[in-house]
């Protein structure tokens, strides 16, 4: 590829009323208002008694942040895309940056609060429209984690150093996912950058689970977490609401004991990097194997909490080879174990690779990073609290437009989904009193596109 004319032959000019950089926010405008996010947020959200008119029109404010964010928004400022072009005879009522800022500073907690339901409700129905969680009559994974969000600013409320000694804000997330699904954000919460992993996980997963119950899902339930999240309100919590556990163990010294009693002969090799399939024997040769044991947790609380599960142990080889000298092996083996506390019916090797994929958490993560989450502006806490919830109705909005527009889509990091789906220009032409989007030619993935505008009610000219 090169240039096709000279420097002095090429030329730029902003100067094309007509012209879009975001063709796919028209359908993702469309999908939120079907599924009813401004009557949603018009209904539960109040912001009483704000000043300078902060809360009026709140529906309004909430569509100009979250279609600011799936256009690449990641601050206040940024949300003046919106503002370019034809953007807005494309879509009405886009309010400016400062107007936004002051929406978000005039939250309360009790706001944040009434905008969490707001977005409770709207993920049930994105869910039935699009069919975000296909599977979930047989099973659904519940995954809990939390992260540190750097922040900049002496004034930042909530900004402290936590346990990665990092300054920032500490948020957690609960998503929910099947085996024929891409996880999406079912609750999440911020907490000043000093609370612990731990800390209000009980309460965020109780609500995890009437919201993915209100979602129609009616297959088993498994909540999956590391060793930060192991504690006996959790697991309460899993056994009051009938759901599973799975949820990794610290190695204490009980843990520990419990584990070097395990006969040599209860283990079983299981495929992991570098693993062969035996043949003849039928069997994995792998460094990594499985084994299981009875453990009841908790004894040191009161006999209500003491659970007595399964616990699943992984142990996995040590493998340095920069330590052994040229031509000599390992005297003996060395292992690394990992354990999990699980109540789960799934035979050993597939309990302990379900367990495993509690790793798709990251993924989200990456995917609110990639995004929205790529900062918490502002110096109010609540303002931040707010973001998040937006970020997560912007997150599971982008998991329905991929899964109206194809296969591929609807399992897509969405980061694909907003670059193939969303980021499309387009010219807009009138004619008849009728909206036309004239497109790229050739744009890969048109068929796709197709796929999602005609999904939500708009019409193709042939």
């Amino acid at each position: 590829m090169k240039s096709s004319h000279s420097p002095s032959a090429t030329f730029a000019a902003f100067d094309d009323a007509n012209l879009l950089a975001h063709g796919g926010l028209a359908p993702a405008v469309r999908l939120a208002e079907r599924c009813g996010l401004p009557g949603l947020v018009r209904e539960k959200v109040r912001l009483a008694g704000a000043g300078n008119g902060a809360g009026a029109a709140p529906d309004v404010k909430v569509m100009s942040l979250v279609a600011a964010m799936l256009a690449g928004a990641d601050s206040i400022d940024d949300t003046g895309v919106l503002r370019h072009g034809a953007m807005e005879r494309a879509v009405a009522g886009v309010r400016a940056p400062s107007t936004l800022g002051g929406f978000l500073r005039a939250f309360t907690w009790g706001h944040v609060r009434q905008l969490h339901s707001a977005a409770r409700a709207f993920t049930c129905r994105l869910t039935g429209d699009c069919n975000l969680l296909p599977g979930s009559d047989e099973i659904v994974f519940l995954d809990i984690d939390s992260k540190i969000k750097q922040v900049y600013g002496a004034g930042k409320q909530g900004a402290e150093h936590g346990c990665t000694k990092v300054r920032g804000l500490h948020f957690q997330i609960v998503v929910a996912s099947t085996p024929l699904a891409a996880p999406v954000i079912v609750a999440e919460r911020l907490r000043k950058g000093s609370a612990g992993s731990a800390n209000g996980a009980a309460s965020l997963v109780a609500e995890a689970i009437s919201q993915v119950r209100a979602m129609g899902a009616t297959g088993m339930i498994v909540v999956r977490a590391d060793s930060a999240f192991f504690s006996h309100k959790v697991v309460a919590v899993c056994r009051r609401a009938k759901v599973r556990f799975s949820i990794t163990v610290a190695q204490r010294k009980s843990v520990r004991g419990l584990i070097a009693s395990i006969p040599e002969d209860s283990w079983t090799a299981i495929k992991y990097p570098k693993a062969i399939w035996d043949q003849d024997e039928e069997r994995w040769i792998s460094d990594a194997e499985v084994a299981e044991v009875q453990y009841t947790a908790f004894t040191g609380k009161a006999k209500k909490y003491q659970v007595t599960a399964r616990l699943l142990v992984l142990r996995v080889r040590r493998l340095n080879q920069d330590d052994i000298p040229d031509g000599q092996g390992e005297l003996f083996s060395a292992y690394r174990y990992h354990a999990v506390f699980a109540d789960t019916p799934s035979p050993l090797v597939e309990a302990e690779k379900i367990h495993r994929a509690h790793a798709i958490v990251e993924q989200v993560f990456a995917d609110l990073e990639d995004s929205a989450l790529a900062h918490l502006p502002s110096g109010r806490f609540t303002a931040n609290a707010a973001r998040l919830t937006l970020a997560a109705i912007a997150h599971n909005l982008t998991r329905a437009l991929g899964s109206l527009a194809s296969a591929v889509h609807a399992k897509a990091r969405t980061g694909t989904i907003l670059r193939q789906l969303v980021a499309v220009p387009a010219r807009l032409a009138t004619r008849a009193r009728t909206l036309t989007f004239h497109l790229p030619t050739r744009w890969p993935w048109q068929d796709a596109f197709e796929n999602l505008w005609t999904a939500v009610g708009h019409r193709l000219r042939t």
